[in-house]
């Protein structure tokens, strides 16, 4: 006779988030959020300038891997910038369902705290000694950290890899 055993799920959105914060020693405050229309409602709604709110992109390498790009609020991925500087000749978006298949993150929740996989962190410079809010996991929720302790924290390589929008 044999017995079906169900593995527990574990934690889930902002549980992961905040549970890999704890794991690293960040201090991370979660806090929810309305949808908005812009980066502008956006960071209206949270209290901070939109250059506060920090993206956390996925990019592939041609090499099948991923890394994680932080952009902050009115900057882009400067491509030829983040080649450049990871030694490449080629890296894209991958479509919704892979990012989330890398991550277990939906888009515009993605963040590196709790990511399935612990891929590479490349942050752009204009981040730094700043309080800037990331994606929690979760849709409606927003993860506020400092941003030298969340660099540090998850080991990113700091650079100028984005241009303004």
């Amino acid at each position: 006779m044999t017995t079906n055993v169900q593995e527990t799920p574990g934690p889930i959105g902002r549980e992961r988030v905040e549970q890999a914060a704890r794991e690293l020693g960040l201090d991370v405050e979660i806090v929810e959020r309305p949808a908005a229309n812009s980066l502008e409602e956006a960071a209206e709604l949270l209290g901070i300038e939109p250059f506060g709110i920090v993206k956390t992109i996925v990019a592939k390498r041609h090499s099948g891997d991923y890394l994680f790009v932080l952009v902050p609020g009115g900057r882009k991925i400067s491509w030829s910038k983040l080649r450049t500087l990871l030694g490449v000749n080629k890296l894209s978006l991958p479509d919704a369902s892979t990012a989330f298949a890398a991550t277990g993150y939906e888009r515009g929740t993605i963040t590196v705290l709790g990511s399935e996989q612990a891929w590479p962190v490349y942050a752009d410079t204009t981040i730094v000694g700043r309080r800037i809010a990331v994606g929690a996991g979760e849709h409606g929720y927003s993860a506020f950290v400092d941003a030298d302790d969340y660099l540090e924290a998850v080991g990113a390589v700091i650079a100028d890899v984005t241009d303004p929008e």
